[in-house]
């Protein structure tokens, strides 16, 4: 949905804030004014996120486009206060660049839950945010989108309003006070109409006001129901992804690298491709090769004749000893305990358990690739990526040349669920460009590349200890190891390490409202240099299931119907989560009798902002087990737009579903096992429930909604099958237990 390589000069930029000086949301570097990133030949540049000119009105988001919608909820803060028609709204990427930092990630740095979180804390983690404009924060992740835009562009568009309003008030001489705006024009009392495209030029050169944003009781487009300004294109065929890129002259390549990883290429026949028609070139990459082709079926039947010699993995070689290697942290000192309340000497009957999780792939429908051009002197890159900064200072670092002489275009792209927040697809394309100078080439990975070369979400083992006592939890005692996220990401995307504690290896776990009297969560991180990384509710997507599948295994023990017991425990530490819970009873009818053969399972989980019950339904056919129907209740606070709420809840089910089902990856001989979809897959619709979702609006804070609909259908499902089956899942994925119908 791009336009900005068709804005003209006739185009025009209003808004909040002037990048030259303006300091009203937050688009500035600390103390110093960020240079406008926009090229004046796409507008007369004055503000980073609005753009208007004669075919309408454009948002400018920083935020990528994989499918959640973001982009259309930003542009739909922006045109509530503008007072458009939302026909008329368009939206596009912006270029890279510090002017889209990302400010709401500062909050995820503070030790503490976000249920306890105070506002003086999210106002001091806000400012903590601001620093993103130094590291280069334009990251699309974390679920921080709408958190982080939700002041800013209603700013954008009510300053953008009233800049309006006082060219007019200039050109008809009618005080700003009695001119109003409606579907795109200033309105005078007489009813004499100037349409925004009119007036942009003069607006754009007065100081921008800065103005309050409406308050709620005046929406008239927050909160409803709109059309995603991406579907039109999307449902035709018509969307462009970063695989769709094509460009004159245009080469087509692929990698074939070491599939131990981390590892090296000792040496290869190059033979064998070359000898495949449509293959012109193999390129030594030194951990594997590019082969560049005339299209890329024959790159991938050139890279497939290969032999390669490998080295050996820098890590374990197989999958018990990689599980041994994380077992072992249990050994050493925890590298955080977040959370330590309460007494030990907790009367009740013990019990313990000992879960286990496997590495996951992202595994988007859109394998990893990217095009780029080297002319000799710069590089032009068009990428589906999350991190756009990111991908022009490694492009940048890699190639050996400035960083203002490289230029990201960010593409749509087909999934990303964190594995586009890297940089390696987007480095290759450009390390193989520069070999054939002046050709645009577009590099693509096969699906087995992708699958096998991942940045892995960690495996981890966690061992659970509890005590119930007059059928009340008493105490909750957690021990969590595995790889710590953090502490590869920090490196691998700012240059620096981790500082203090991993708390990506213990959230989902410390930070849940709990009333426990005893409740202490350790976490233990493993040195290993297996690649990992963020993968859709990160922490939360393993220690969900951990945590609510203990919980229930409390429940039990305590002889107390799950859901009853969680809302003892959430009432005292949050409404807002005791409400999802309420909510998602009265949906599932959970208190009715079910016919035999049939069960249901409870899960909560607080994640990104956002507390979701989710109740899955199970029942037992000759075929095996259905997982027959599914019921949602969140609360993100303020619903943006909530048919595109459900959609990512939803999908965050069927996500986490498909991950509980089937997903894993396994090492053997230091290579991935799993190599396509057939070897961890997502749940077919067959296979997938019927879902109901209800959207709350008590939270007092936004929350995010891209991703906490993940950690709760693990445990749910597993619950589910417990109440079924009288088998309890303590390890994934669950087809190693249990028989479904796919």
């Amino acid at each position: 949905m791009s336009r900005l390589g068709t804005i003209t000069r006739r185009g025009f930029l209003v808004g909040a804030a002037a990048i030259t000086g303006g300091v009203a949301f937050g688009v500035w570097k600390v103390r110093q004014p960020i240079p406008n990133p926009l090229d004046p030949s796409q507008g007369a540049a004055m503000n980073a996120f609005l753009v208007i000119d004669q075919d309408g009105i454009t948002v400018v988001s920083g935020r990528a486009d994989m499918g959640q919608g973001a982009q259309s909820a930003l542009a739909m803060l922006v045109a509530e206060e503008l007072d458009v028609d939302w026909q008329a709204v368009r939206v596009a990427h912006g270029p890279a660049s510090a002017a889209y930092y990302n400010a709401a990630m500062g909050e995820s740095l503070f030790p503490v839950p976000d249920y306890a979180m105070s506002d003086w804390m999210r106002s001091i983690g806000g400012a903590v945010g601001e620093v993103g404009k130094l590291l280069g924060t334009q990251i699309t992740g974390g679920s921080t989108s709408i958190r982080d835009g939700y002041e800013k562009m209603r700013h954008a568009g009510a300053s953008a309003r009233e800049a309006l309003k006082l060219a007019a008030s200039a050109r008809l001489n009618v005080p700003v006070a009695r001119l109003r705006t409606e579907a795109g024009a200033v309105v005078a009392p007489d009813g004499t109409r100037l349409a925004y495209a009119d007036l942009a030029e003069a607006a754009a050169r007065i100081e921008p006001p800065q103005v309050d944003p409406r308050p709620r009781a005046e929406w008239r487009l927050i909160g409803t129901e709109v059309p995603r300004v991406d579907m039109p294109a999307k449902v035709t065929g018509t969307q462009a992804y970063g695989i769709d890129t094509r460009l004159p002259g245009m080469k087509f390549a692929t990698v074939r690298m070491t599939p131990r990883l981390g590892g090296t290429m000792r040496s290869v026949d190059t033979a064998p491709a070359l000898a495949v028609p449509g293959v012109e070139r193999v390129i030594d990459l030194g951990t594997g090769v590019a082969v560049i082709a005339r299209n890329t079926w024959a790159a991938f039947q050139g890279a497939e004749a290969l032999a390669p010699d490998w080295s050996e993995a820098p890590y374990p070689a197989d999958q018990a000893a990689i599980m041994a290697t994380i077992e072992a942290a249990f050994d050493d000192s925890p590298n955080s305990t977040m959370r330590d309340d309460g007494d030990e000497d907790q009367p009740g009957t013990e019990i313990s358990a000992e879960y286990r999780l496997p590495y996951l792939a992202h595994a988007p429908m859109e394998p990893q690739n990217a095009t780029a051009l080297w002319d000799g002197d710069r590089l032009t890159l068009w990428s589906p990526n999350q991190s756009p900064l990111l991908q022009e200072r490694r492009v940048a670092e890699a190639l050996g040349i400035a960083r203002e002489a490289v230029t990201v275009n960010t593409t749509a792209m087909g999934g990303g669920f964190g594995r586009r927040g890297e940089y390696d697809f987007s480095v290759l394309a450009a390390r193989v460009a520069r070999e054939i100078p002046g050709t645009p080439v577009q590099l693509t990975w096969s699906r087995e590349e992708d699958m096998t070369h991942d940045f892995y979400r960690p495996a981890v083992i966690a061992r659970m200890r509890g005590k119930v006592d007059g059928g009340r939890a008493t105490l909750l005692d957690g021990q969590i190891a595995g790889q710590g996220v953090m502490g590869q990401l920090l490196p691998r995307y700012f240059g620096f390490s981790a500082m203090g504690p991993d708390r990506a290896l213990v959230e989902g776990l410390f930070d849940q409202p709990s009333a426990i009297p005893r409740y202490r969560i350790r976490g233990y991180t493993t040195d290993m240099p297996l690649p990992i990384g963020p993968w859709r509710s990160v922490g939360s997507s393993h220690n969900g299931f951990v945590m609510e599948s203990f919980i229930d295994e409390l429940a039990h023990e305590a002889g107390r119907d799950p859901l009853d017991f969680r809302l003892e425990l959430a009432r005292p530490e949050s409404p807002v989560a005791a409400g999802v819970l309420e909510a998602v009873r009265a949906m599932s009818d959970w208190d009715r009798p079910r016919a035999p053969g049939t069960a249901m399972g409870v899960a909560m989980v607080w994640s990104f902002g956002t507390p979701v019950a989710q109740v899955i339904e199970v029942v037992q056919e000759d075929a095996g087990i259905r997982i027959a129907r599914a019921w949602i209740a969140c609360d993100a606070g303020i619903a943006i737009d909530p048919q595109n709420l459900r959609a990512q809840m939803e999908g965050g089910l069927i996500y986490g579903l498909s991950a509980a089902v089937h997903g894993q990856i396994t090492f053997a001989d230091g290579m991935v096992e799993q190599r396509n979809f057939p070897d961890t897959d997502g749940l077919r619709m067959p296979g997938a429930p019927r879902i109901e979702t209800r959207i709350l609006q008590d939270n007092p804070h936004i929350g995010g909604v891209g991703e906490p609909g993940t950690p709760p259908a693990a445990p749910a499902l597993a619950n589910a099958l417990f109440a079924l089956t009288g088998t309890r899942a303590r390890e994934l994925p669950l087809d190693r237990t249990f028989r479904f119908i796919l």
